[in-house]
């Protein structure tokens, strides 16, 4: 489970290892663009039922922590959706990963 970290506030965002290495590509190439947007999630099932929204933005802090020391091999089609997500007036949602059932057999994956 990574860790995103956003400004002063102490509290850990926790949000599974690979949909954070996915985050991250989409939040930085926004942040690099001086661009503006919120990120919303569902809360964990673990925690109390509902969800979340914070406001990114370039000035503010923003450390991500992942407890794999390798990164992922990244999904292009999941990068596209939160991007496409990130452009809309609602700002980034972040939806689960479409895997491809043929494509998920052939590297080994479950």
């Amino acid at each position: 489970m990574g860790i995103m970290y956003y400004g002063g506030d102490a509290t850990p965002i926790h949000i599974e290892d690979r949909a954070l290495a996915h985050l991250k590509v989409v939040i930085a190439t926004k942040l690099r663009r001086g661009e503006k947007f919120t990120l919303s999630w569902r809360h964990p099932e673990d925690q109390p039922r509902g969800r979340s929204t914070i406001w990114l933005h370039p000035s503010i802090p923003l450390r991500f922590v992942f407890d794999e020391p390798e990164p992922p091999q990244l999904s292009r089609e999941w990068i596209e959706e939160l991007a496409n997500s990130a452009n809309s007036s609602g700002g980034i949602m972040l939806v689960p990963e479409h895997l491809d059932p043929a494509t998920t057999k052939k590297s080994g994956q479950k």
